[in-house]
């Protein structure tokens, strides 16, 4: 096979994997149009239809599937080849994709790569922050990060942050004139901001626990956002109550600029755990990372 078809080939991989030109042209570090016309040129070859396009999503045809089945392992099995070499640098290299809520990428990534990539300038990291439980293996990432909670068990799970407590906070503003819930019932009488789950569209339940007792509560108000640090921003103008991860709000609750609701509600849970495919090979830098997160009480 001549070396154009190859690229045609990892061209045709990137798209029919994250199902989107957009996001395969960021992978693959080429323009949209430029990406378009490799496809169609790879379909007229081939005499066959390989994607179905709508104006809202990519997905293979049944052609394009099969396509993608019979040359996908091997394609991974060459990047599993070339990444087993690096064992033999004085250094692990190579680049690891994360994704994590913007949360955990900060209070949790950020502190370890700040202190480890210095001494590792062979290693890229390309972290994509958002809250949408992604499919890391379709969508070509090396790892995930979530709460412990919210891992499926097929997956490889270590531990990379204590444990998590949320909070209700609202500003003196916004308690001025109403009385403070001491029930999360409470809630629903209260003007309280939003987190929208991106992927489910519905909005994110605030969870309660009291002496063995868990409790989910709908709550309404003004204002929804998909960004944790929008709603606290919200909270602090008086605009509503929000639930926010407690090391989020502390140094506003130390100040008086946020006071705090139904502590005795909110009870830690497990904090942010790194997954991946057990099956997976991964690369010696990989392997750096996750011991650098893994987490140590």
């Amino acid at each position: 096979m001549v070396r154009e078809n190859v690229s045609d080939l990892v061209a045709f991989l990137a798209v029919a994997r994250a199902r989107s030109f957009t996001r395969a042209a960021v992978q693959l570090g080429v323009s949209q149009p430029a990406l378009s016309h490799t496809i169609r040129e790879l379909e007229a070859r081939l005499g066959l239809r390989l994607l179905s396009r709508t104006t809202r999503s990519v997905a293979p045809t049944e052609a394009g599937e099969r396509l993608l089945q019979s040359i996908a392992p091997h394609f991974d099995g060459i990047e599993a080849g070339l990444a087993a070499l690096t064992v033999l640098r004085d250094k692990p290299a190579g680049t690891v994709r994360i994704t994590a809520p913007e949360h955990a990428a900060e209070t949790v990534l950020w502190p370890t790569l700040a202190k480890l990539l210095p001494d590792y300038p062979d290693i890229s990291m390309e972290v994509v922050t958002e809250n949408s439980l992604t499919n890391i293996v379709t969508e070509r990432f090396d790892a995930g990060v979530r709460f412990g909670e919210h891992i499926e068990k097929d997956m490889v799970a270590v531990r990379i942050g204590p444990d998590v407590r949320m909070a209700v906070v609202g500003a003196p503003a916004y308690f001025a004139g109403r009385s403070k819930p001491e029930q999360p019932e409470e809630l629903t009488a209260h003007r309280c901001i939003n987190l929208r789950r991106p992927t489910r569209g519905g909005f994110c339940p605030w969870e309660f626990e009291k002496a063995g007792r868990e409790l989910n509560v709908r709550v309404e108000g003004q204002l929804v956002f998909t960004s944790l640090y929008l709603i606290r921003n919200a909270a602090l103008t008086g605009l509503g109550l929000a639930y926010l991860p407690e090391d989020q709000v502390q140094a506003h609750l130390a100040e008086g600029r946020l006071l705090r609701v139904l502590n005795d509600w909110c009870e830690p849970f497990p904090g942010y755990h790194l997954y991946y495919p057990s099956p997976r090979q991964h690369s010696p830098a990989f392997a750096v990372l996750v011991e650098a997160l893994r987490y140590r009480a």
